[in-house]
């Protein structure tokens, strides 16, 4: 179908704002005149001119804009932001035509942009390969809709389902290669913020940055009820914003923020509350493996990545455990088994 086509081209290229567009929806826009795409654009980066807008400029004959159609995987803006309404320049632009993915289930546009259009005496066709335009603003739809960011899981296991050997200290047994930690990298680069516990960061010592992939690092978080690592660790270096969640606050030093809890309560809706208030969209939860389990057993995630080793551990710190309703499939990545599970909710 033509019209699908087009769509997975602006699908496609709203892929390439996945690193940047966020806090906003990743978008992405195709402007078609006689059956031949005469402009195409994507939302790049956070503060910066729209997919529709992006395209609308790649025009070189913008005479050729009265009789074109223009796709878009999103329902124009109708607001003004950082930046003017889309749905005004189109109407400005006189495009006859508008193709929508889906509408926009941000409460400030949610259904205005496709009326202002419609106002204006544009034809516009609503809902072509809407699941997949849907599934490209997971992120965004979960923040807006359920009040959290969307959250990601990650770890890797031994083939006989242990993440690591018991110790109290030394370096952590290497289940993944130079490949795939660099894809690690990549999964972080792709959130706004990661999430470690007590055991994790004392015993790892992570920096949680982003060094073997392009883009910005994410917002540190970790848990230290008791206050008790050591302000020697790389997660307080100061380099990347960091919260430590606690009991026993202290006065904030340089991109390191005390945030005391309630630990007698679940701390699961707390840590939420506060990334959602802090507009955190997205969080990558690496460990431990107790950590991991809690989301697990309380149900709150969205997606999970683990990559499994060939190297056998015999014993050690177990694996953490999905529930049988999760489904998954393999994906092989440089020679490595991947499980990506998503949830079925």
């Amino acid at each position: 179908m033509e019209e699908e086509k087009y769509m997975r081209r602006c699908i496609q290229l709203a892929q390439n704002g996945l690193c940047n567009a966020a806090p906003n929806p990743m978008v992405g826009a195709v402007i078609v005149c006689g059956g031949k795409i005469i402009g195409e654009g994507y939302h790049i980066r956070c503060g910066e001119a729209h997919a529709e807008v992006n395209a609308i400029r790649s025009v070189k004959d913008s005479s050729l804009l009265k009789h074109s159609t223009i796709y878009v995987s999103l329902e124009p803006c109708s607001h003004y932001g950082k930046t003017p309404p889309c749905a005004d320049l189109i109407i400005e632009k006189q495009i006859p035509r508008v193709v929508i993915g889906c509408q926009d289930p941000f409460a400030k546009v949610a259904g205005r942009g496709i009326q202002k259009l419609k106002d204006a005496g544009r034809k516009v066709v609503v809902g072509v390969l809407e699941g997949e335009c849907r599934h490209l603003i997971k992120r965004f739809i979960t923040f807006h809709q359920l009040h959290r960011p969307y959250i990601t899981l990650k770890w890797a296991e031994s083939a006989d389902g242990f993440i690591d050997l018991c110790r109290k200290d030394g370096h952590p047994v290497i289940l993944s290669t130079p490949l795939t930690s660099m894809l690690v990298h990549k999964k972080r680069a792709e959130h706004a913020a990661i999430l470690v516990g007590t055991r994790t960061a004392e015993l790892d010592n992570p920096s949680l940055n982003v060094r073997n992939w392009y883009g910005r690092s994410p917002l540190r978080l970790v848990l230290d009820r008791k206050r008790r690592l050591s302000p020697a660790l790389h997660l307080f270096d100061g380099s990347v914003p960091t919260l430590i969640f606690t009991e026993h606050p202290l006065p904030s030093l340089p991109n390191i923020e005390y945030l005391p809890i309630d630990f007698q309560q679940d701390i699961l809706p707390q840590i939420m509350l506060t990334l959602y208030e802090r507009g955190i969209q997205s969080l990558l939860v690496e460990g431990g493996s107790a950590l991991l389990q809690f989301f697990i057993d309380a149900d709150l995630w969205d997606e999970a990545f683990v990559e499994v080793s060939p190297i056998r551990l015999v014993s050690g710190v177990k694996a953490p455990e999905m529930r049988d309703k999760n489904s998954y499939v393999n994906e092989q990545s440089f020679g490595r088994s991947i499980r990506h599970y998503t949830t079925t909710k």
